[in-house]
């Protein structure tokens, strides 16, 4: 099947899905976890054929271990499914009414977008992720995900399909582009008269090429240089807990700490402390002239460090002398997607709040727990870095716009 019929098809099972009701499309979602389970052995059969061939290409481990699944992984994504389907549905809500002096009454409802196209890598998670989400908010979904995790999305989407066909429902409510060729990509980047909105989910290379080359409207989602900067007032013993989980719980996802901003005051005693906890992950620190005298072990940091996504056991280490230092580093070289204080003073921690630019701002806490499960949206569609239409991670309700719907009884203008 073409691309250009994949869009008509997409599109033409918007007019389902978009006025399906609440329970109609649970039953969707309870019964594509269960297939999900059900496919188990054939969908970890086929991403173990992705991982072998991943890890003989020298793919490095951060991105082997998003892409790899297990038992645990595929009951997570069949979880999220019924997650997914125990949320409110945000479509056909009402968001305002006002009566006007002419007699109009004119409110807001909410309505799904349409067809949603996600351009993808390494993530096969991100398939049922996308799925549900789309699908509980009445869109059709079209993935093209990265062809290091076909086997495995091929392998995946066939159970979800079935799933559908189970319930009744179309199975084409999910489609994936199969075809691994640079052109399609592009082409699908161009199907606007199909796709309502593009959501590019990976590396800084992918996300700025679906921007540079789509004439769809798309929603970024951006890379984590994510930051913990550890103020004079921070509680040691926190800070080295939250560094420790924010670095190393998961290498290899854009939440996860990629820099370290510590105040001069505390330096001294904090880095050799900081040193021997990450030891225990064997994590790389590349620092600034002033932290490598402190702990000769720190790798000397170039210019290019303060803004890498290493997806990987790697710290950048940046000392600042105050806190308006720290906020003026971590807006140079942020990715606007998470940052953390870790202080124990109160107008430190809302002058942090205020001014840092980010989706996410944490006060004593890892910037692990930016995600759309942890903060309580079943799933998420990405972590949108932008500022227009979404913010931080997206969810149902970012998943639909609304329209207008006025009630009158004859009114014409005068």
């Amino acid at each position: 099947m073409t691309v250009h019929e994949i869009g008509k098809k997409a599109k033409e099972i918007t007019n389902i899905l978009g006025i399906l009701g609440s329970e109609k499309k649970n039953q969707g979602l309870r019964s594509a976890a269960e297939a999900l389970m059900s496919g188990a052995t054939e969908i970890l059969a086929a991403n173990q054929k992705d991982v072998e061939k991943a890890t003989k290409s020298g793919m490095n481990a951060g991105l082997i271990d998003r892409l790899e699944l297990t038992s645990d992984r595929i009951g997570a994504m069949a979880d999220g499914l019924l997650s997914v389907a125990a949320l409110e549905d945000p479509v056909g809500e009402v968001l305002s009414m006002k009566n006007r002096p002419n007699g109009l009454t004119i409110g807001q409802k909410r309505v799904p977008l349409g067809v949603v196209g996600i351009i993808y890598e390494a993530r096969p998670n991100v398939t049922a992720d996308a799925f549900g989400l789309c699908f509980k908010s009445g869109n059709a979904v079209i993935l093209k995900g990265g062809s290091d995790a076909l086997e495995s999305n091929m392998a995946i989407v066939k159970w979800l399909q079935k799933g559908l066909s189970n319930a009744g429902l179309p199975q084409d409510s999910i489609q994936l582009i199969t075809d691994t060729d640079r052109e399609v990509t592009k082409e699908f980047m161009r199907l606007r008269e199909y796709v309502d909105v593009l959501i590019p989910r990976g590396g800084a290379g992918l996300i700025r090429a679906v921007v540079d080359n789509s004439t769809i409207p798309v929603i970024e989602t951006g890379t984590g240089n994510c930051h913990v900067f550890v103020d004079e007032s921070a509680d040691f013993d926190m800070a080295l807990d939250i560094i420790f989980n924010a670095k190393t719980q998961r290498i290899g996802v854009c939440n996860s700490c990629e820099s370290l901003v510590i105040h001069r005051e505390i330096a001294p005693k904090f880095l050799p402390l900081l040193k021997e906890r990450l030891s225990l992950k064997s994590v790389e620190i590349r620092a600034d002239k002033e932290a490598c005298s402190l702990e000769p072990s720190f790798v000397p940091a170039t210019e290019e460090d303060w803004g890498k996504e290493y997806l990987d056991y790697i710290l950048s280490l940046k000392i600042v002398g105050s806190i308006d230092e720290a906020i003026s580093h971590i807006n140079q070289y942020s990715t606007r997607h998470s940052e953390a204080i870790i202080t124990s003073d109160y107008g430190n921690s809302q002058k942090f709040l205020n001014e840092v630019d980010a989706a996410a701002v944490y006060i004593n806490a890892s910037t692990r727990f930016t995600d759309g499960y942890e903060f309580g949206f079943g799933a998420e569609i990405g972590i949108s870095t932008q500022k227009l239409h979404a913010r931080g991670p997206m969810g149902l309700k970012e998943l639909t716009t609304t329209k207008y719907i006025i009630y009158g009884n004859g009114q014409v203008r005068p």
